[in-house]
């Protein structure tokens, strides 16, 4: 037994949890799960097409919205690999090692996409308050400049996350409150000392959301203040208009990461059922509308994939 026990904390094994109380009619729940990624997948990519493919689409404002659909794709994906197995096949477990590789691009592509709603918010914020230097301040350069520096950010901060799991002892057979690998989630299960990843894990907190959140809010207050200094009620309505995708990007996003932080840290006499669906809300809500609003909101994106569905 004291073998078998050295082995479990050594190579420890998760099982993951769909929806608690449900597990009799997977099969069902699988129709509009997998309806949801179908959409998620094939929207961004095709918003993703139409941006590398159409010529005036090149611009800074699509290059951000290239960005963030590549992020929900990445997110689609990181989910999808283990919440459809487990409906269609019962698949629940998952190695220690699996499960930081998925958080690796889970977490990651969440603070990537944090990152370029950020981006999103200064584009407009330069695009309606300095809009005679839009051009020469979003230069192609800059863009890619603004990329690379989110992808850093996010590698450097989730790499010592993750590495600090290694050094954790789980004693036991392990389950999981959602149907993929969460990092608070999964700390909570250690046997050993998690200081230092409650500490690591509030640092990346802070760096993401609590500086993203107030540069969001802080593009838009001055975005707001130039909008009232606008003379004409119609020119006000125009050029508030072009911020509305984005807002609604930055309210599917952090409304239900949000959510379900709270339900984490204060909800843990609430159902299970609750947690695991906030949970499966939290990451397929935004890839899933991101590709609808933009789509119906953004005429020339509109304009774009029409041409490409119905010209012959």
């Amino acid at each position: 037994m004291d073998i078998l026990g050295n082995l479990t904390s050594t190579l420890p094994t998760f099982l993951l949890t769909s929806i608690p109380g449900l597990e009799s009619v997977h099969a069902w729940i699988s129709l509009p799960f997998s309806f949801l990624y179908a959409i998620a997948l094939s929207g961004n990519t095709m918003i993703l097409f139409v941006i590398i493919t159409q010529k005036n689409l090149h611009e800074p404002m699509y290059y951000f919205l290239s960005m963030l659909s590549a992020a929900d794709l990445g997110l689609t994906i990181s989910t999808m690999s283990t919440t459809l197995p487990i409906f269609w096949f019962n698949s629940r477990e998952i190695s220690l090692d699996n499960c930081i590789t998925q958080m690796f691009f889970l977490h990651g592509f969440t603070f990537i996409e944090s990152g370029v709603l950020v981006a999103m918010a200064f584009d407009r914020y330069v695009a309606i308050c300095d809009p005679l230097r839009y051009t020469i301040i979003l230069t192609t350069s800059r863009i890619i400049q603004m990329g690379l520096l989110i992808i850093i950010r996010t590698v450097v901060l989730i790499v010592p996350l993750l590495l600090l799991l290694k050094s954790l002892n789980f004693c036991r057979r392990n389950v999981l409150s959602h149907s993929y690998c969460y990092h608070p989630d999964v700390i909570k299960l250690a046997c050993s000392d998690t200081r230092a990843n409650n500490i690591c894990g509030l640092i990346d907190l802070i760096l993401t959301t609590g500086v993203d959140t107030p540069c969001i809010v802080l593009s838009y207050i001055l975005i707001i203040r130039s909008v009232l200094s606008m003379d004409s009620l119609k020119e006000r309505h125009k050029v508030f208009s072009t911020c509305i995708s984005h807002i609604g990007a930055v309210a599917i996003f952090y409304v239900p990461m949000i959510s379900l932080s709270l339900v984490h840290r204060y909800g843990q006499s609430a159902p299970k059922v609750v947690h695991s669906m906030m949970a499966n809300i939290y990451l397929l809500l935004p890839p899933v509308l991101n590709p609808i609003i933009y789509s119906v909101k953004t005429k020339h994106i509109r304009k774009a994939i029409f041409s490409l569905l119905f010209t012959k």
